[in-house]
């Protein structure tokens, strides 16, 4: 199947790029920017010098074109949000699939998306939209949407292990504290003086305390997993790593629940599932070892001091976290080896 991506040009994009043009079953067949429009792509991304990016070259952005386009039959969005869903009002009628990486999407509350993003500016797509994170999403997504919404790095980070806990019971549902570690490509690819060099180097802050955009992702997903409202405190960090999601949860244990029944939650959630490492209690995962692949790496132990469970968890945030997770969602919503691709 011929696929394209809209907006290849970030970091996401460009891993992305890489991804599709050595899976064994897809051809990437279109690659859009407005600002590199008649470049090899090989261009603009170095690193895939010699290889078929030598012979596709970036073509515009323009929407009703890539509609028009029969010959591809699924796309990538992978833009930032609002841009997103302009894209997608005109793919979606055109029948295309689409797998959009952006926020548009990942929040279905239209009030909860203008509360953390502002003005939603395709909210009558909200409805053929599904959140789908592939580990813990409802296998019927594949037949039932037209639009898929790949989660966020954060996220991600945080729901692979909490929410099986919260549905088995096995954790408080209040006092929920999360503290995650962001590499500075998490920003994206744009110039800023706070992501220069000189000021990220030696360097770690929180950033976005109470209202971070992706704390409403978490907890609309929480909440549905487990039939109520969840409410914690996220609290997100930048450190001066390129790339990496490190994750500490910390949450009360139910009463009678061992960290032996946790990893019994976690081995019955994920039995079989390629992209989940469960890592021995005590043994923390380290962002060095997801690095560039499709992982997410979770660990618990059982602090009888304070009766919580410390839950930590690591990955790319440009491939588990983004681009890698999308084409997992790909591979699964045509059919194909979840791990195509991937490896």
């Amino acid at each position: 199947m011929n696929v394209g991506i809209v907006g290849a040009s970030g970091y996401s994009g460009e891993v992305l790029v890489k991804f599709l043009l050595g899976h064994p079953q897809v051809k990437l067949t279109a690659v859009t920017s407005r600002q590199h429009a008649g470049k090899p792509v090989s261009a603009v991304i170095p690193a895939l010098r010699g290889t078929a990016a030598d012979q596709l070259k970036f073509i515009d952005s323009d929407a009703q074109a890539l509609a028009a386009r029969d010959d591809i039959a699924l796309w990538f969005l992978a833009l930032p949000h609002g841009a997103a869903a302009d894209f997608a009002k005109a793919l979606l009628p055109a029948g295309r699939k689409v797998v959009d990486l952006s926020a548009d999407f990942r929040v279905a509350d239209l009030a909860t998306y203008e509360k953390y993003y502002g003005r939603h500016h395709a909210p009558e797509l909200l409805p053929a939209a599904k959140f789908v994170l592939p580990e813990l999403t409802d296998p019927k997504w594949k037949s039932e949407l037209k639009l898929a919404a790949a989660p966020g790095c954060y996220p991600t980070s945080t729901l692979v292990p909490l929410a099986p806990l919260l549905k088995a019971g096995l954790v408080s549902r209040e006092h929920i504290v999360v503290n995650s570690f962001s590499g500075v490509s998490g920003a994206g690819k744009k110039v800023e003086e706070q992501y220069l060099y000189v000021e990220r180097s030696e360097s770690a802050k929180a950033y976005g305390l109470t209202k971070h955009r992706h704390l409403a992702e978490i907890e609309e997903q929480l909440s549905a997993a487990t039939g109520a409202k969840i409410v914690l405190q996220f609290n997100p960090h930048l450190a001066p790593m390129r790339r990496g999601i490190a994750t500490t949860i910390t949450v009360p244990a139910a009463k009678g629940a061992t960290i032996e029944a946790v990893y019994a939650a976690w081995q019955t959630a994920y039995a079989g599932r390629p992209f989940v490492a469960i890592l021995p209690a005590g043994e923390t995962p380290d962002t060095a070892h997801t690095l560039g692949t499709n992982r997410v790496d979770i660990s618990a132990v059982h602090d009888a001091r304070t009766g919580n469970f410390v839950i930590t968890s690591a990955l790319d945030n440009l491939v588990k976290g983004a681009s890698g997770q999308a084409v997992q969602i790909m591979n699964l919503w045509l059919g194909l080896p979840e791990a195509a691709g991937l490896a």
